[in-house]
């Protein structure tokens, strides 16, 4: 008779179990809507790159610049005839920041300015705190990320926001 107790009460704690867990689920996920959308299309990411090219040319700034898919997969990469080399790699990486982290780079680097506490950004792997680099958004959505490099982190700013701009 213990025993037919004890097992009854051993199925109700798994019922119970199966009906709470995906309940407590739902609620939680519920409150956390997706921020990615589909990808930046390749042509979309040329006409972001032109826009960059542009502002820099403008300017007699050469730049790199890189654009990412929202899980930080290259979409598309153009360098500038005599852009320094190094900002090959930056540009990715900092296109890749934005993408992942859902924000701007300089979000980082202002972060990292005010020390304490915020030095702990430097353990976070894949943060690039120099200004360049930004989500690309669609209709509310990350569909991407733009990273530019060549010139100071502030003339990386405005060129990556030029293209960044255009699918506002």
């Amino acid at each position: 008779m213990r025993e037919k107790s004890v097992q009854s009460r051993l199925v109700i704690k798994v019922v119970f179990g199966l009906v709470l867990v995906p309940c407590l689920l739902t609620g939680a996920f519920a409150q956390m809507p997706n921020p990615y959308g589909q990808s930046i299309s390749v042509e979309d990411a040329k006409k972001a790159a032109a826009l960059v090219v542009a502002e820099a040319k403008k300017n007699n700034w050469t730049m790199a610049v890189a654009i990412v898919d929202p899980s930080g997969n290259l979409v598309y990469y153009e360098k500038m005839d005599n852009t320094q080399l190094g900002s090959a790699n930056i540009s990715v990486d900092k296109a890749r920041s934005a993408a992942l982290f859902k924000r701007p780079t300089k979000a980082f680097q202002d972060a990292l300015a005010t020390g304490g506490e915020n030095l702990r950004i430097l353990r976070l792997q894949g943060t690039i705190p120099v200004e360049g680099g930004f989500p690309l958004l669609l209709d509310g959505k990350i569909v991407g990320g733009i990273g530019v490099s060549g010139a100071t982190s502030a003339q990386d700013a405005q060129c990556a926001k030029a293209g960044a701009d255009v699918f506002k």
